[in-house]
């Protein structure tokens, strides 16, 4: 979990930082469940509630958008290297997860797809009864936060089922 500028880039993770009304409060969950289920998702709030402000509700949209970009790449029979390959480099101007998919179930983070320019980790073909995790997060470099947003799915013999039920913040679009 982390607030406001420690949310850009993503790691940092922990500090003696008092949260602030206003900032955005970021979560990726990796929970160990029953029986050693891992449920992975990444969700950003703002604290105090409301409307985010003009540079988060771009910088909410523009990662939203590349979730759903990437949900949209992702299904039975494709590799984690095609999608590498179709997202292409990171945007130069935001810091990234190094991370586009990775597989969840009773381990976490194997096997993983990243940017075609980074490590691309193993080319695994996508097939029914996988379950993965798309992940997206983008920190503006002139922007003192960045949003991670990830969903969980379930690879089917037709395209995927969304796992996680917790709503993105639509509002903010």
């Amino acid at each position: 979990m982390s607030s406001g500028p420690r949310t850009n880039p993503w790691y940092q993770e922990s500090s003696d930082r008092v949260i602030e009304p206003g900032d955005l409060i970021g979560l990726d969950t990796d929970l160990i469940g029953r029986h050693g289920y891992c449920c992975d998702i990444s969700r950003i709030w703002r604290v105090g509630g409301g409307m985010a402000n003009d540079v988060q509700r771009r910088t909410y949209a523009r990662a939203h958008g590349f979730l759903m970009g990437l949900l949209n790449r992702v299904g039975p029979g494709v590799t984690m290297t095609e999608i590498s390959e179709q997202v292409g480099p990171p945007p130069e101007d935001c810091n990234v997860y190094t991370c586009l998919i990775h597989g969840v179930g009773l381990c976490d983070e194997y096997p993983v797809g990243s940017w075609v320019t980074q490590s691309r980790g193993y080319d695994v073909t996508l097939r029914p009864g996988m379950t993965i995790c798309v992940e997206s997060y983008l920190g503006p470099a002139d922007a003192h936060e960045g949003v991670k947003l990830e969903e969980q799915v379930l690879i089917t013999e037709t395209g995927i089922e969304k796992l996680s039920t917790l709503p993105l913040e639509e509002s903010w679009l």
